[in-house]
């Protein structure tokens, strides 16, 4: 019942999460009936069923090749989901200010253009006005001459005058100069034609558009960082019961390889050869090696063969071993030359090594074992344990382990997973100490699910053991 509840909720959240997406990517940028919508719509409603395909399939049993034809899209836009709306929640803040900004930006525009409209009809008003002085002589011609100065013109005969008033053509009067401006200016204004998009779609697209970028973006390096193979960290672990003829001792830590329908052959190829270039004494292989069964996947994991180590290669299951028939793999790695760590213990010069199964095999009765791998030791030998998941330290702390070398929280793969991460695992990333123990958790060498790291680089791990004696 809990499981459904569960299985509920996370559909219902990823409803309203592709709802939220579509709304700002399609909704708010695109016009009804376009194209451009239709086409949004249908990817909104394809690319999740794309993604349930690749979360399923594996289980369900489905053929390879169709695992591999629905991994690449359904998980990548896992991926893209999360980052796309991430970078959406961030636009939300960034919207109201954009549109304040370009409210603001037109209120001054239009201020300015009123300004320009008053000043230019100030102008044509001055420009009209009629120029102060001597009024002119109420019908005189404009080069009628002056009057005599003793005054005698006014008692000229009227007769003298009138025919030449009579016969003068009459002249049409220019309008004054600006009037048609003016008269422009009295018209009503009409409203200018819309020449591009409103300011509410100019926002939609640009934070749209900014959004998909930043999240696209993140996507695609954080691909490319996990096809482009892991990065090789170094450390020094000192551990007081180590004798100064094991000082520098180096074993290689290989986590979360995740061989599946994504990461194959190649991937592992790539692997096989950073290890190898680090010359080791011995190579951990701390399961999750594989996503897929013997049958399928076989072959992608045979370039282990030529892992190269003077105490040779060992291995101990993950919880995603018994998700892809465990006992199987460890058939299948024995054949490759690994040496399976079930519950069980080695004793090289120095220190002891010892391997349990993972916590997932308590379903088939396979789970850790710590009595059995440690409990008859000689405590005062140092010990190294591997085990898969972080979680077992507590144990290991019991039963007097110097360093447990572990995987399993690949580091949170997609920022903000380290947050989650954090909550199931004592330690999700790096060295730190638990009493006299000391846990190291690698971020594994693959990626689970979607072929993308972001914030957790996947890495193989050189640890040098140190003798406090040297």
């Amino acid at each position: 019942m809990v499981f459904v509840l569960v299985a509920l909720a996370v559909l219902a959240l990823l409803v309203a999460v592709h709802r939220y997406v579509w709304r700002r990517f399609v909704g708010d940028t695109t016009a009804r009936g376009s194209a451009m919508r239709g086409a949004g719509t249908v990817a909104a409603f394809v690319l999740p069923l794309l993604s349930v395909g690749a979360l399923v399939s594996g289980r369900a049993g489905a053929p390879f090749w169709l695992q591999q034809v629905l991994a690449w899209p359904g998980y990548l836009w896992l991926a893209a989901l999360l980052y796309l709306t991430l970078a959406l929640l961030v636009g939300e803040a960034v919207r109201p200010v954009l549109s304040r900004v370009l409210a603001r930006r037109d209120r001054g525009a239009a201020e300015e253009r009123s300004a320009e409209e008053a000043a230019e009809e100030s102008g044509e008003k001055r420009s009209a006005r009629p120029r102060t002085g001597a009024p002119a002589l109420a019908g005189a011609p404009a080069d009628s001459p002056a009057p005599p100065a003793d005054g005698r013109a006014g008692h000229e005969p009227a007769q003298a005058t009138a025919p030449a008033q009579a016969t003068a053509p009459p002249q049409a009067t220019a309008p004054p100069e600006g009037a048609e401006s003016a008269a422009a200016a009295a018209a009503p204004a009409a409203a200018p034609p819309a020449t591009g998009p409103s300011r509410r779609l100019f926002v939609a697209r640009a934070v749209g558009g900014a959004a998909a970028v930043a999240g696209l973006g993140t996507v695609g390096y954080g691909t490319y960082g996990v096809l482009r193979g892991p990065r090789t960290k170094r450390i020094t672990v000192p551990l007081a019961k180590l004798p100064r003829s094991a000082h520098g001792y180096r074993i290689a830590v290989v986590s979360d390889v995740h061989l599946g329908p994504i990461l194959g052959r190649a991937h592992t190829t790539r692997i096989v050869d950073a290890v190898n270039a680090t010359r080791p004494d011995l190579i951990a292989v701390v399961g999750d090696l594989v996503d897929g069964s013997v049958a399928d996947l076989g072959t992608a994991a045979e370039p282990l063969a030529r892992l190269e180590a003077r105490h040779g290669s060992y291995f101990v299951t993950g919880n995603h071993e018994y998700f892809s028939g465990a006992a199987q793999w460890v058939d299948h790695v024995r054949e490759l030359g690994l040496h399976p760590l079930e519950n069980a213990r080695v004793e090289f010069d120095g220190f002891d090594l010892a391997g349990v199964n993972d916590i997932a095999g308590e379903s088939e009765g396979q789970g850790p074992d710590f009595v059995r791998a440690l409990g008859d030791r000689d405590r005062a030998r140092a010990a190294v344990l591997l085990a898969h998941q972080p979680v077992v330290i507590h144990d290991a702390v019991e039963h007097g382990v110097d360093l447990q070398l572990s995987g399993h929280t690949h580091g949170g793969q997609l920022w903000p997973g380290s947050l989650i991460a954090g909550l199931a695992n004592p330690t999700v990333a790096g060295l730190e100490r638990y009493g006299d123990t000391q846990l190291y958790v690698s971020r594994g060498a693959g990626a689970w699910g979607p072929p993308v790291r972001v914030g957790a680089a996947s890495d193989i791990t050189v640890v040098e053991l140190a003798s406090r004696q040297a």
